[in-house]
């Protein structure tokens, strides 16, 4: 039974896979169709952290395939005390064909997996987010027309964004540079890991970002201050000064880079509002490419495609 809780989960042949199967359903969406390929399966959300993306896009993907979704959050599910953790796995799974898990312990998706009778989706942890990681490369490729030779620059926090993209850029050799402050970088044992997993990897960490900016295919960034980092917010506002994305440190990128951000923006903050709006944002459409990105997904682990 397959499960994608990290990236780690896909070699770079399934990824591959995975958005041929994106790149073929969006185009066949596009033309009107929406084959029925999911027809009666059922997909089971459960979420502890607050979404429009991930729960939409997987409910869409779900609906536009002929299946259908339901949403729990973790109270509901009785995860707070009700019932145990493996006893709900056990029974969610019992009546799903997939389960999207959207927590804050990586542990709890890891658990999980360990009883559960159906493929499990990590839709966002604080240490991963597998299906955004996805998406934006899918989304590169759909901009550039390839992903070898891509750069991309994520300017801000090492966080579990950044943490996905350094997993699915060393699997597809591509590029990437985190230009962060200083105490903000992807954790060590992430960069080991992946290190160790793939020695020729190009990745490097920097505190220059006008400098790293200056090769970039793509200047990415997120939000300073992540769901459960609340406390953090004045200490990160100060620390994160000089790391926001604007028409200035744009300036300094290639005229063919292009500009993403896996939303919700803070506008003001880690980007300002003429580069989210810019002719070289592609945020919306890599907004959109969730839901397609979700379809993939979905039909890869359930071995769907016809």
């Amino acid at each position: 039974m397959r499960h994608l809780t990290t990236v780690f989960d896909v070699s770079s042949e399934e990824v591959l896979t995975i958005f041929k199967i994106v790149g073929e359903l969006k185009t066949r969406l596009r033309a009107g169709e929406r084959p029925e390929l999911l027809k009666q399966r059922v997909l089971t959300q459960i979420f502890d952290k607050p979404s429009l993306r991930t729960r939409l896009s997987f409910e869409t993907a779900m609906i536009h395939l002929g299946g259908q979704a339901s949403f729990f959050s973790m109270k509901d599910a009785g995860l707070y005390g009700r019932e145990s953790l493996p006893d709900v796995a056990r029974v969610a799974s019992s009546f799903s064909d997939a389960i999207v898990l959207r927590t804050f312990s990586h542990s709890t998706v890891d658990e999980f997996v360990q009883w559960s009778r159906c493929p499990i989706i990590n839709g966002l942890s604080d240490d991963f987010h597998p299906c955004q990681a996805l998406t934006d490369l899918f989304t590169v490729q759909e901009v550039f027309g390839e992903l070898k030779g891509q750069h991309i620059v994520f300017v801000g926090d090492g966080n579990n964004v950044a943490t996905s993209l350094l997993h699915l850029c060393a699997k597809l050799d591509i590029r990437l540079t985190l230009a962060c402050p200083v105490g903000y970088e992807i954790p060590d044992n992430q960069v080991t890991a992946v290190r160790k997993r793939h020695p020729q990897v190009k990745f490097e960490q920097t505190q220059e970002v006008r400098d790293a900016v200056k090769q970039a295919d793509v200047v990415y960034t997120d939000v300073w201050i992540s769901m459960g980092q609340e406390a953090e917010a004045e200490t990160r506002k100060r620390h994160f000064t000089g790391f926001q994305v604007n028409s200035e440190l744009l300036a300094l990128a290639p005229s063919h880079a292009r500009f993403m951000h896996d939303l919700p923006a803070k506008r003001g903050m880690e980007v300002t509002d003429d580069v989210m709006d810019g002719k070289q944002s592609v945020v919306f459409q890599q907004a959109e490419n969730r839901m397609h990105v979700a379809k993939g997904i979905l039909v890869w682990l359930l071995d769907a495609m016809k």
